[in-house]
């Protein structure tokens, strides 16, 4: 007979590169490293999280430009990288209105993603890794 534990174990903070983005979105170390990896290969690069299609809703990169942005879609800002230039990030703002409570930070683990980013062929793929923002936060954001 197995026993449930007495309590949920907390996971751990997803650590954000120091200064590598914005209050509503960062990078960890390892996405960090892709994106000079990538920036070489491709030149300079943006995101825009992915609503549902193709990879489900990953952070899809491309270079920069090759992803028409749209009156509908939100910046919540730019990437910093050292020796890179400012990466931006964006979504949908119909998305954005469901996301806009959470830290949003940029991971990179191995595995090929299905979508048309540009880490897929590298045999690696972006994901999201998301909290909820403290009070605080939210008050500072909001206003």
């Amino acid at each position: 007979m197995s026993s449930a534990p007495d309590a949920a174990v907390p996971e751990s903070p997803v650590p954000d590169a120091p200064d590598s983005g914005t209050a509503r979105v960062a990078l960890t170390p390892a996405a960090a490293e892709w994106l000079v990896k990538l920036t070489v290969i491709h030149g300079p690069l943006m995101f825009h999280q992915s609503g549902g299609c193709c990879d489900g809703s990953a952070p899809m990169c491309y270079p920069d430009g090759d992803f028409k942005i749209g009156g509908s879609d939100v910046h919540l800002g730019d990437l910093s990288v050292e020796g890179l230039a400012p990466i931006g990030f964006y979504m949908s703002s119909s998305q954005f209105a469901y996301w806009k409570h959470t830290h949003l930070t940029v991971d990179v683990v191995q595995g090929r993603g299905s979508g048309f980013s540009v880490e897929a062929p590298e045999g690696v793929r972006f994901l999201i890794r998301s909290r909820l923002f403290t009070d605080e936060e939210s008050a500072a954001l909001n206003g």
